[in-house]
């Protein structure tokens, strides 16, 4: 019998498609075929080919712009946002509109043009976890902003347009409507209960396990209750933090090592699949610290197996033909080599 789930944060239904149910066997994400390396703007040799570097984590006797980085940030060449000028919001009869301000950058993860986030050392993925943090905390200083949006799309299924392993950021001087949809549920919990909704999830998943995938001292990946798409899983802090960018060392060390692993597990488990990861962290600049008590940060993967059509466009309601709980068992169970 098909289930309607009502996400707990922000009350979407999702439609739990069982009599539709797919096997992670069933899934067919053949890696895209091997081509010949064309030239890559990214690759060590080529930093005259990007925008001047922002920041790079570098050797101590290279000069920047040249090779000897681990990891870089550099502004899109071709940005969504762009950082000059002022917000100017005026309205339009009933329209309301402001220039596009924000800024674009990208994280080139690693100087290795064919290493995947999959195969990176633990060391790797605490340096580009650093480097996030690094220019949210650089870009909270601009008093036009008001969120940034961490964010990777690893795969062409996924939108990427570079095969270069690298992830972007885009400040913004509005909260996206997601976000605030999430904001808005979890202080509508906290007000009833005066607990985190966040942490009231991370207690239940803890208690029930049926889909928790794996843990460590610091955070839980689940896949959630009302997953949207199938082998959709959430990353999130086992105790109470809003902003992702307060993170301390021993917690980056610790997110390292449960972000590798749950992306060897789904390589291993669906075949190297195309995949968005995005960060959610509480926005900034504007009553922030109003969000303090009822909101938690969280790192979502969503990995591309199925189609958004017109059912879920027309209505909001998603299609999942795989129950979170056997994703997470089937996730739980694969076996993976360090």
């Amino acid at each position: 019998m098909p289930e309607l789930r009502k996400d707990p944060v922000i009350g979407r239904w999702v439609i739990i498609a069982t009599e539709r149910s797919k096997r992670p066997t069933d899934y067919h994400c053949a890696p895209a075929p091997t081509t010949e390396h064309r030239f890559c703007p990214f690759c060590p040799g080529n930093e005259d080919q990007t925008p001047p570097e922002i920041m790079a984590y570098r050797k101590d006797d290279s000069k920047p712009n040249t090779p000897g980085w681990h990891v870089r940030v550099v502004p899109n060449k071709f940005p969504a946002l762009r950082v000059e000028g002022g917000v100017n919001r005026e309205g339009e009869g009933i329209y309301d509109k402001m220039n596009g301000i924000g800024a674009h950058e990208v994280i080139i993860e690693t100087p290795d043009h064919k290493q995947a986030p999959s195969n990176m050392s633990e060391r790797q993925m605490e340096e580009v976890l650093w480097s996030y943090r690094d220019r949210i905390l650089d870009l909270k200083k601009d008093k036009r902003f008001r969120f940034i949006m961490i964010f990777k799309n690893h795969g062409d299924a996924a939108g990427a347009t570079v095969e270069h392993s690298h992830s972007q950021l885009i400040a913004l001087p509005i909260v996206p409507r997601n976000v605030m949809e999430e904001i808005q549920g979890a202080k509508e919990y906290y007000q009833y209960k005066e607990r985190c909704i966040f942490c009231d999830i991370v207690r239940q998943e803890l208690s029930s396990r049926v889909r928790l995938v794996i843990e460590n001292d610091h955070y839980v990946c689940i896949t959630p209750y009302a997953a949207r798409f199938p082998f959709e899983t959430c990353i999130l802090p086992k105790s109470h933090d809003p902003y992702f960018e307060d993170s301390q060392k021993h917690e980056f060390e610790a997110l390292s090592r449960i972000l590798s692993e749950i992306l060897k597990r789904q390589d291993k488990a669906l075949n190297f699949p195309s995949y968005n990861f995005l960060i959610h962290s509480s926005p900034f600049n504007q009553n922030s610290h109003m969000n303090e008590d009822h909101y938690h940060w969280h790192l979502e993967i969503m990995p591309r197996l199925s189609n958004v059509a017109g059912f879920e466009r027309g209505t909001g309601f998603y299609i999942n033909p795989t129950p979170p709980e056997e994703a997470a068992k089937f996730l739980r169970e694969v076996e993976i080599v360090y």
